[in-house]
């Protein structure tokens, strides 16, 4: 049969895109581990001490970039959203993990009713033959990575037992049956490696009358984190997970480094341990995985949220913790006296303004954020007219973090290092737009990834499209990231 020269050409320009658009064959199972808090200098600190299994594992084996960086406000909820869309708060709308309603003179705190964007669970819970998971220390958190109900949603509730949004799986009682946290009433959290009569570290104190104390030191130690990675486990096995007739999808946002970091801040001699800890519970993840579904018969990816700040020094606290309401009480005297309008509320970064009476409401937000610089703790402004204080990009970092009908009408930036007051004299605050904050590792493993170290920073947008991609499916509707087309294996070369 003849082929015109027309067809002929299109014939072998089709098989050349095929071959380039080619990846391996997918595996029917990707595990996505987030790491709620977790600066990338974390790994180059525990390097020399990492076992041969874990972690050390995914970064010579896998596509490592210890270089991600989350160009907006870091904090939790933003950040998450941020992973789960490919958007930046700009697009997806959490631009914290709360923010002032002004319609309701309220309050909202960050959920998937307020996601503005589609996330990557859903897109693969739309095709069919699929199965999503999302596991989590907070409910809203995981119901925010997943934005969809097809998700079944596991986190640990309020006892240190995980619960389900849902119908209940006959495994679950069983399970938490087996799991008593009464077991680990003050429990001695050891060094990685220590002898069992060595100093405690720090003890899970239980006192009958505040109960909720030692949930809340049992999540923010190792022993909580391991609890997420062995649920992770039960469920991988119960369901088994890769093994049916089914794509399938499971997210673990491992939140004990962060609650930690809330207390401690980066450079704690306890987030270091929990690196290690996290090590070990990487390694135990991989041997449940090559033994069901198998080697090569899964995806692994590992993607850090956000980072932390040091804590300040007491000497340095007074001075470094900001108090929010005198902060906003400096800034509305000043208007007052210069007859620009008022402060109507201000919620850390978002400073939000009455300019009612004025017919253009931009001169007054200037007048608001130049009347913040003259405080000691801020550094920088973001009008939600555009106007910026700072240029290249740190504007770009300010206008990925800034959404109009929720962000107010200025968005401020305090010294670096400097964070809110609690009132507590100790811990630290996230959601900053500085390095410490935002710089975090990020490594896909599996059949599909090719072996090999990319130094050229990435960004946290970039997840979302590069999981699209190798599951096959469209992209979240908002994603502005791209596909990070280097971390796949040459399909040509894995032929040879």
């Amino acid at each position: 049969m003849d082929v015109c020269r027309r067809n002929f050409g299109k014939c072998i320009l089709g098989a050349l895109a095929s071959q380039a658009l080619a990846l391996p064959a997918r595996p029917k199972l990707l595990v996505l581990v987030v790491l709620e808090q977790f600066r990338a200098e974390y790994l180059d600190i525990a390097w020399p001490r990492l076992g041969a299994r874990g972690l050390r594992t995914l970064i010579e084996n896998g596509a490592y970039f210890p270089d991600c960086r989350h160009l907006a406000s870091s904090f939790p909820a933003s950040s998450i959203a941020t992973l789960a869309t490919g958007a930046w708060p700009a697009q997806h709308g959490i631009v914290a993990d709360g923010w002032f309603d002004r319609t309701a003179k309220r309050m909202v705190h960050a959920s998937e009713e307020s996601l503005l964007a589609t996330t990557l669970a859903a897109q693969i819970a739309a095709r069919p033959n699929t199965r999503i998971y999302t596991v989590s220390l907070a409910e809203p958190h995981a119901a925010l990575f997943a934005g969809t109900n097809r998700s079944a949603i596991f986190w640990m509730d309020d006892r240190g037992q995980f619960a389900v949004r849902g119908q209940e799986p006959d495994w679950l009682g069983e399970y938490n049956g087996l799991k008593p946290i009464e077991n680990l009433r003050n429990a001695k959290w050891l060094a990685v490696d220590a002898r069992p009569d060595a100093p405690a570290l720090r003890t899970l104190t239980y006192d009958p009358d505040r109960p909720q104390d030692f949930v809340a030191l049992y999540k923010a130690s190792p022993f909580g984190q391991a609890a997420q990675f062995e649920f992770l486990g039960e469920l991988l096995t119960r369901e088994r997970l890769g093994q049916a007739d089914t794509f399938d999808f499971v997210c673990l946002l491992a939140g004990s480094n962060a609650l930690l970091g809330y207390e401690t801040g980066a450079r704690s001699p306890l987030i270091d341990q929990m690196t290690l800890q996290l090590d070990r519970h990487i390694a135990f993840l991989l041997d449940q995985l090559d033994k069901a579904p198998g080697i090569d018969s899964y995806n692994l990816v590992l993607a850090g949220a956000h980072g932390a700040p040091p804590a300040p020094s007491a000497e340095a606290r007074p001075r470094m913790a900001v108090n929010g309401e005198r902060l906003a009480q400096a800034i509305n005297q000043r208007l007052k006296e210069s007859s620009d309008g008022r402060v109507e509320k201000y919620v850390y970064p978002f400073l939000y303004v009455d300019a009612s009476g004025f017919r253009d409401p931009e001169p007054v937000r200037l007048a608001a954020a130049n009347a913040a610089l003259l405080e000691p703790a801020v550094a920088a402004f973001f009008t939600a007219g555009g106007a910026c204080s700072v240029h290249d990009v740190w504007k770009r970092r300010f206008r990925n973090s800034f959404h109009p009908a929720r962000s107010g009408d200025v968005m401020l930036s305090y010294k670096p290092e400097y964070i809110e007051d609690y009132g507590s004299s100790r811990g630290i605050s996230y959601g900053s737009l500085y390095n410490y904050d935002i710089r975090v590792p990020l490594c896909f493993f599996g059949p599909q990834f090719r072996a090999g170290v990319f130094e050229a920073p990435v960004e946290s947008v970039d997840l979302a499209p590069t999981l699209a991609r190798a599951s096959g499916i469209e992209l979240p509707s908002s994603a502005t990231g791209r596909v990070l087309g280097e971390a796949f294996v040459d399909t040509v070369e894995s032929k040879k």
